[in-house]
């Protein structure tokens, strides 16, 4: 590649050739840190890669769709099967789409956890968009903490996990939080481009979400999305997957997301 991307794949703890590409896009910390509690489960079934976003880029939509569809190509061209399974969650569940739509025949599946699709809907949000960046670094780190309520709910996560989401929140800084939100509020898919993505899609919604009106818009995006299905938590907030209750290979084999051929290979791995 004769440019450096705006973003990466984090180095893989296994590679497995033989098992479908699972490819997570994070969420406004852009880590891609954030899988741990569902990486051991998704490992028995797929080849997993966490993506990355670049602190010192400020791409667009259509820059960080392009480079993932390249970082993917990349992988499928050392790997024997060429599923792809791709996962975005929240602001990841933009990237998803976008990326989807980019190359819609590199995708086997599409899951959306979260997704941040419905953000320009609400004023209040795109308001902090400016104000983020002219935050003094002390503000913006006591501030992290501060949204916890709104992201996670508390009861429902370890010690350590809430610690690690606060650091990965932490570790980005203003203007790159303020660059962030900013795509998030000029993100738009319109409905004829929901229409044309025919592939297995599954949106996840929280319905103690209290950050976005998450259960409202994966209704939306399943009316839409022609193989579109959508299944509510009933007790999960915003960033469910760090969830000590969400097991998200548990629910893919539920919603039969995942081929019996597969699942059975992840009871074996796991017994």
């Amino acid at each position: 590649m004769s440019f450096e991307l705006s973003v990466k794949f984090i180095d893989p703890r296994e590679v497995n050739p033989d098992s479908p590409l699972f490819v997570y896009l994070p969420g406004m910390d852009g880590t891609g840190e954030l899988l741990q509690n569902q990486s051991d489960h998704l490992a028995a079934n797929f080849d997993l890669r966490c993506l990355t976003i670049r602190t010192d880029s400020y791409s667009t939509w259509q820059d960080l769709a392009r480079d993932t569809v390249q970082l993917i190509r990349a992988e499928l061209a050392h790997k024997t099967n060429q599923e792809v399974y791709l996962c975005g969650e929240s602001f990841g569940g933009c990237l998803a789409l976008k990326t989807a739509l980019a190359m819609p025949n590199l995708i086997s599946k599409l899951i959306l956890v979260n997704p941040a699709s419905s953000f320009n809907q609400l004023p209040i949000l795109g308001w902090g968009v400016g104000i983020t960046g002219l935050l003094p670094a002390w503000v913006h780190r006591y501030s992290a903490a501060g949204l916890l309520p709104f992201l996670v709910r508390l009861n429902r996560i370890d010690d350590c996990d809430r610690d690690r989401l606060v650091a990965s929140m932490r570790s980005i800084p203003p203007h790159v939080i303020s660059w962030r939100l900013s795509l998030l509020r000029d993100f738009k898919v319109s409905d004829e481009e929901l229409r044309s993505l025919d592939i297995p899609s599954l949106i996840l919604a929280g319905a103690a979400d209290g950050l976005l009106p998450s259960v409202a818009e994966a209704q939306k995006l399943t009316s839409l999305l022609p193989q579109g299905k959508m299944t509510v938590l009933p007790q999960s907030g915003h960033a469910c997957l760090l969830e000590t209750e969400v097991n998200l290979e548990q629910i893919l084999v539920a919603e039969k997301f995942i081929s019996r051929k597969i699942a059975n290979k992840g009871l074996v791995l796991a017994s």
